[in-house]
């Protein structure tokens, strides 16, 4: 069990830190209304998930329970889809977008409360399918025993996954200003991420289909 989680929460932390739309969002929310702002984002997306992982226990226990070679099948397919993942990766562009003016200052917007930027930050969470089928592609492969009670393993898997995702993303909040300047005068940074991501699709896909 022990192994399991430190692996599920490191390869957490390298997809968290790996150049997304929901970490970019919460960059550029700390850039555009402040810190508070990219936090209140973060609390949204983490809560979002919520809902994803209540989905994927129940839906998933009741198949694990009636046959566990359509429950390996479910897992094969998820590492097929993290491959492809790691493909669409590999062909995109490294760049990493800061929203800056032409001034070389950080562009500025309206400014949205708290409560709007938490309650966006749960629908887009929510209302992203890909979120739902990358959960089903990564989760399962972290469960240490099929035998035991699965529900309690993909919350407990679940709530490793939200603590996780928002200290990164709340760093990434945090020190907005400063990422954003080091993004902007190292382009090269954008290069490493996208690799790093790359292989951590990879290697979870490996995992799943280690027997």
């Amino acid at each position: 069990m022990n192994e399991n989680l430190l692996s599920f929460a490191l390869a957490t932390v390298a997809l968290a830190f790996s150049p997304g739309p929901d970490n970019i969002y919460v960059l550029t929310q700390s850039l555009v209304n402040g810190v508070k702002s990219g936090i209140a984002t973060t609390a949204g997306l983490v809560t979002g998930c919520i809902v994803h992982t209540t989905f994927l226990a129940f839906g998933l226990s009741a198949v694990i329970t009636a046959s566990p070679a359509l429950f390996y099948g479910i897992k094969v397919l998820g590492a097929l889809y993290l491959l492809y993942l790691s493909f669409v990766v590999f062909k995109s562009d490294a760049t990493i977008a800061v929203p800056v003016s032409s001034e070389g200052k950080t562009s500025r917007t309206p400014t949205k409360t708290k409560s709007q930027l938490f309650k966006q930050g749960v629908l887009m969470n929510l209302v992203n399918p890909k979120v739902m089928i990358f959960f089903l592609a990564f989760f399962p492969a972290f469960l240490w025993n099929e035998t035991e009670n699965t529900v309690s393993q993909f919350y407990i898997l679940g709530i490793v996954f939200m603590a996780v995702s928002f200290l990164v993303f709340g760093l990434i909040a945090v020190l907005a200003g400063s990422i954003s300047s080091y993004i902007v005068k190292h382009k090269s940074v954008g290069v490493v991420l996208k690799w790093l991501q790359i292989v951590v699709f990879i290697g979870i896909a490996i995992f799943i289909l280690i027997p």
